[in-house]
């Protein structure tokens, strides 16, 4: 995953989530088609960028989450990220993120 992180660093507000795995079969074995399985509405960060800037002063404001942290996201939204590994990893501005999960 450190590869990963080299290659995208948010900029200002934006933070970069890796949607969780959503499951493709069912616990007796059956294999559930793409197009019935919802999209998982949570995820983990993995990179974050520096906050938005301050309108009063100068510098940023802080990013209420952290890399390593469980998020709830919108189902529809942010802009998908393309990496070379297989995970589906999406963009979002702080202010889209629903909540953090604890």
């Amino acid at each position: 995953m450190a590869s990963v992180i080299k290659k995208v660093v948010p900029m200002l507000d934006r933070i970069l989530i890796q949607r969780a795995e959503v499951k493709t079969s069912t616990a007796g074995g059956i294999l559930l088609p793409e197009d019935s399985v919802p999209k998982e509405m949570q995820g983990v960060v993995v990179a974050v960028g520096p906050g938005a800037r301050n309108p009063v002063g100068s510098g940023h404001l802080p990013v209420a989450v952290k890399e390593g942290d469980r998020v709830l996201l919108p189902k529809y939204g942010g802009t998908k990220v393309d990496m070379d590994d297989k995970r589906e990893y999406v963009l979002f501005r702080e202010s889209d993120i629903l909540a953090k999960l604890e």
